[in-house]
């Protein structure tokens, strides 16, 4: 379970770096022009043109959302639409007719949806085997497929560069002994499932409304590590 929970820690906090642009507004989609061209470069291999890919479109995220509202926790669902447009972008192919927004936008969505059908069926655990769309050829593809896709960096660089122990010392240096406790319990960091709220508080002792605050507390701080560049998400 590590490396979903990774996932949906690394969703958030890709989310929240990129939404204080601009004290905290989202940025403004890119012109149709500036868009070709951000993908061009992205496609030669231009790190700082995916991140603006990325940020251009996190409204995305915040906009299909708003569907889903009290369908699950909304910090969950901004998580795994952050992951979905990280996804998106990552695997956009240019010529096959298919603007930028409408193929992000989908896989938001399908994110999203993998994530109310796990929550129904498995309650906190996620499952991997779920459909999340089809490869080029028409193959249907799951999110393990997706995990190792040779050609997605940002699971690349997960199985690559951020080892388990590397990114927990990060927690530990970063946040509380408390709050690492929680955020490791939330997000199944210790080879765990994901325990909900409830679950977390319940084994601590301590009010869900209490683990609530712990843990934006902790997200926060997470936040300004990786805007200072102590680890790079």
């Amino acid at each position: 379970m590590f490396l979903e929970g990774l996932l949906f820690l690394i969703g958030k906090l890709t989310f929240f770096a990129g939404s204080v642009i601009g004290g905290g507004s989202f940025p403004k989609p890119l012109s149709p022009e500036e868009e070709t061209e951000t993908i061009r470069l992205m496609k030669e291999g231009s790190k700082e043109a995916r991140d603006k890919l990325i940020n251009h479109n996190m409204r995305l995220v915040a906009h299909v959302v708003k569907k889903y509202a009290g369908a699950a926790e909304t910090d969950d669902l901004i998580s795994v639409g952050s992951i979905g447009l990280i996804k998106a972008v990552n695997t956009y192919e240019t010529g096959k007719g298919t603007q930028l927004a409408t193929y992000t936008a989908r896989c938001i969505e399908n994110e999203i949806l993998m994530l109310l059908r796990a929550n129904k069926k498995f309650k906190n655990d996620i499952s991997l085997m779920d459909p999340v769309g089809t490869d080029k050829d028409g193959n249907e593809l799951t999110f393990m497929d997706l995990l190792y896709e040779k050609d997605d960096a940002v699971f690349r660089q997960v199985d690559m560069s951020i080892e388990r122990e590397k990114f927990l010392q990060f927690l530990k240096a970063n946040l509380t002994p408390r709050e690492y406790t929680v955020i490791c319990l939330r997000y199944g960091l210790k080879g765990e499932r994901t325990y909900a709220q409830r679950e977390v508080a319940k084994f601590l002792k301590i009010s869900r409304s209490y683990i609530s605050r712990i843990e934006k507390k902790a997200i926060e701080k997470l936040k300004i590590a990786v805007k200072k560049g102590q680890f790079n998400c």
